[in-house]
Order: structure tokens, then C-alpha cells, then sequence
């Protein structure tokens, strides 16, 4: 049986409590005795509950990798009006990026963290997609989404059947109320969100601000950890579910908003998406303190690739590479002899959207602030700027052991090619000065002197 923890509500008020494990067969009821005995689908449930399943993946899957769990509720989710394009409709939401809606390109980005609207806004309408490749269509890609908001839904629900969402809040805290129960989820923490789960966001501490990766086709896992062994990076008892919570109160007019091909649908029915009494299985939603990580990090000479740090991934098809891996930089210990610490210069095959949750990052000294973010894309040059150079070198080999403290960046990495959505690139987040970080970078080269020859810029003399 799976272990229960809890922790405080909404202010303060409510006590939550969670199920903990990672790809675990989970079991929860709000009413004692709900869950069938024996079987998934009895000809008539206890309470008078229908029976209803969510697959996240295909029946023939295998075992392994199959993913789905059932649903025990008061009245099916099937019980809705026709779905209708929503009015307005949402302009800055994709899943499929072709050149009518997004941009290639190869230079350098950075945003500053997006201005909460003035005007009421809520989760869903506040999300806006930033960058990705891809299409929901064809089950591959993925997408990623910033979000505002400053107010909470009301009288509805969304449910995203294009992908799974992966939320980092960076201003203000979530309490997501989905179908298995509820999340409270802090900034320093981030939720998973499965394909297809139906789900509801207030806002405890008002306006909120924070970052959204969606995945097409797959589902995330956590990384094989090969060489270190079987402990380190994320422990899998270290992930929380939600127990079952459930309501049943008459709601008029009641919204599902249905993401769905990147466009929002509606529909109409009179009660709340979240009835159900129990549930059981292994497809469920989750969220993952990040402070709890173990990091791994070089303890001699040099620096480990940032793939040390990965959280969770979402493979391909092809052994070790990542469609997308959420990765962190969080507070720990550099003391790497004759090493220069902060991240090398790179040109990477994989893409890099980075985002601060607080505290600053180690390879920027200016610029890149708590609710920003970069994007360096696939063999894009970046790195250090010149100020963290600078003061790296000045420091030389008697540097000793340094703790990075307050800080708590992340990094989306994708084998896929992001373009890059039109609002995004004209928003006006955008830093235009961001190139002037590296243009300080002067040459340190000294020459070399060979018996007989000098030799400067590139020509040796005799």
C-alpha cells in the first residue's frame, strides 16, 4: 500500500494528502468500499458508481509501458452537450507549427519574465505557446507554453487531448483539482498533468506566473540511471498522486474546455467533472518537489553534461535521445580542480529552452531573471557570458569548494527543431540587447613561440 503524506492547503485551511511512488498501480477511495472487488467493471458498481476508463496508452502496449487506470464516478464523463469551437478563440495556443503560425531561426532568444495581465484572467487563458515542433496530429512533437493569470476557473474544467502537460509554477501557487483528487503545487515543484485528464486551477496566493512543456505521442519516465547505480537523481517515493477527492453538487452551466488539434472546444453539462469516488491504476497526474533531487556532479576536473540532472524524460524511438527531457540546475557543490565550473561553451545537435524559478543561474551573471527565459536551438552557440568568464578565470586554480545556493533553473531539451511562435518573437519580453552578453568575450590567446618561428594571427614567420 502506498505511503500518505500530507501538507498545508489552501491558506492554511485544507490538509492534503497524497500517495506517493512513481508508475506504482495506485488505489484510492473517497467513500470506504467504492472500489470494485475482484474486478474492473461489475454489472452494477458499489454506490451506484459507473465504471469508466482512461488509456494513456494504446490496449496492445506492452505491459511494461501501458498505462491506464479506472475511474469509479457518479455520472460518466460522456454526459456533455456537443463540443463547440470556443468563442473567442484562443490565438495564442499551437500543437502543430508550420510557417503560417512560427518562425525558424537560428539566433540567440532571451524573455523577460511575461507582465500578469490586468484584465481577469485564468489558467487557460492565460497560457501562451512559446516555441516546438511538431504535431498533436500526428503524435510526435511537443510544445512549449508560459502562462499568466490572475484569477481562478470557475464553473469549469480543461481537459488537453493533444498531449501531457508538465507545469513549473515560478510566481504563486496551483491548486489543481483533477479527476484522482488534488495537487497543491508550489513554486520549486512541478506537476504532470497526463493526455486527457480533466482538471481545474485556482490560484491560493492571487496573480501567478510560471512555464508549461507538452509532450505529443509519449509519455514522461524517469531516466535510466546506468553507472550511478540504483539511487540518485529523482527517487521515485519522492513523487506524490492525489487521493481520491470528489464532489456532487449541481452545477448549471458547467464547462469542459477540450484542447484538441491546439484549437479549444466547449461543451455544456450540469455537473462537476470531478465525481469520482475512487479510482485505481497507474495512469494518473503527479507532482515532484524539485529540492528533493540528489544531483551528481564532477568531484575532480572538469564539468558533467547537463543530462546528469535530468528529472524525467520522454524518449523516442531511438536509444537515448529525448523528444523532451526536463532537466534542473538546483543548489549544490562545485569543486572541480583546474576546472573552469560554470557550464562549457556549446553548440548542441538537442534544442534548450531554459527558465529561472528563483535565485539566478551560475552561467549568467546579467539578464536572466526569476520568470524568464532563453532558447538556444539545435547547433546555436552559447554559454557563459562575459562577465561570469571574466570572474571565473580572475579566481584561477586556488578557487575552493563553492555551494551554489538560492537557485533553481530548468531546462526543456528536445531532439526536435523548435519554430518559434510569431507573438513570441514580437512580444516585448523579448531581449534585444541579449547577444551584447558574449560580444565582451575577448581573444585571451598568447601566441605560441617555436625555435625559429613566431607566430600571430594564424601565420608563422621565419
Amino acid at each position: 500500500m502506498a505511503r500518505v503524506e500530507g501538507e498545508e492547503g489552501r491558506a492554511g485551511s485544507d490538509r492534503v494528502e497524497y500517495l506517493t511512488g512513481f508508475g506504482n498501480h495506485f488505489s484510492s477511495e473517497a467513500i470506504a468500499g467504492a472500489l470494485p472487488l475482484g474486478q474492473n467493471s461489475p454489472l452494477v458498481c458499489p454506490h451506484g458508481l459507473y465504471a469508466e476508463q482512461i488509456s494513456g496508452t494504446s490496449f496492445t502496449s506492452p505491459r511494461k509501458l501501458n498505462l491506464r487506470s479506472w475511474l469509479y464516478r457518479i455520472k460518466p464523463s460522456v454526459t456533455h452537450e456537443p463540443f463547440k469551437p470556443r468563442v473567442p478563440a484562443h490565438e495564442k495556443l499551437l500543437s502543430e507549427f508550420d510557417q503560417s503560425n512560427s518562425s525558424a531561426t537560428p539566433t540567440q532568444l532571451r524573455w523577460k519574465p511575461l507582465e500578469i495581465p490586468d484584465a481577469p484572467t485564468d489558467f487557460v487563458d492565460g497560457l501562451m505557446t512559446m516555441c516546438g515542433a511538431g504535431s498533436s496530429f500526428l503524435r510526435h512533437g511537443f510544445a512549449v507554453h508560459m502562462y499568466t493569470a490572475n484569477k481562478s476557473m470557475d464553473n469549469c474544467a480543461f481537459c488537453n487531448a493533444d498531449g501531457d502537460f508538465l507545469i513549473v509554477p515560478q510566481k504563486g501557487r496551483l491548486w489543481i483539482t483533477t479527476e484522482c483528487g488534488k495537487l497543491l503545487v508550489s513554486p520549486g515543484e512541478a506537476a504532470v498533468l497526463p493526455q486527457g485528464f480533466r482538471f481545474s486551477v485556482d490560484l491560493p496566493d492571487g496573480p501567478s506566473r510560471g512555464y508549461v512543456a507538452e509532450i505529443f505521442g509519449t509519455h514522461f519516465q524517469l531516466p535510466d540511471l546506468g553507472p550511478i547505480g540504483a539511487n540518485g537523481l529523482a527517487d521515485p517515493r519522492h513523487f506524490l498522486v492525489p487521493k481520491a477527492w470528489f464532489e456532487e453538487t449541481s452545477c448549471p452551466g458547467y464547462t469542459i474546455i477540450q484542447k484538441f488539434g491546439g484549437q479549444l472546444f466547449t461543451a455544456k453539462q450540469d455537473f462537476s467533472a470531478f465525481n469520482v469516488a475512487a479510482w485505481h491504476g497507474n495512469y494518473v497526474p503527479y507532482k515532484y518537489d524539485l529540492s528533493k533531487f540528489c544531483p551528481y556532479n564532477t568531484v575532480l576536473f572538469d564539468h558533467s553534461d547537463p543530462s546528469i540532472n535530468t528529472v524525467l524524460t520522454a524518449p523516442t524511438d531511438k536509444p537515448g535521445v529525448a523528444l523532451l527531457d526536463f532537466v534542473i540546475f538546483p543548489p549544490r557543490w562545485l569543486v572541480a580542480e583546474h576546472t573552469f565550473r560554470p557550464p562549457y561553451y556549446h553548440r548542441n545537435c538537442m534544442s534548450e529552452f531554459m527558465g529561472l524559478v528563483h535565485g539566478g543561474y551560475e552561467a549568467k551573471a546579467d539578464g536572466f531573471v526569476p520568470g524568464g527565459a532563453s532558447l538556444h536551438s539545435c547547433m546555436t552557440p552559447h554559454g557563459p557570458d562575459t562577465k561570469t568568464f571574466e570572474a571565473t578565470i580572475a579566481r584561477g586554480n586556488e578557487a575552493g569548494p563553492h555551494r551554489i545556493t538560492d537557485t533553481m533553473a530548468f531546462m526543456f531539451e528536445s531532439c526536435l527543431i523548435p519554430r518559434v511562435c510569431h507573438w513570441a518573437l514580437d512580444s516585448p519580453s523579448v531581449d534585444p540587447d541579449y547577444y551584447k552578453c558574449w560580444i565582451g568575450l575577448r581573444s585571451h590567446f598568447e601566441g605560441m613561440k617555436i625555435e625559429g618561428h613566431d607566430t600571430h594571427n594564424g601565420h608563422a614567420d621565419v
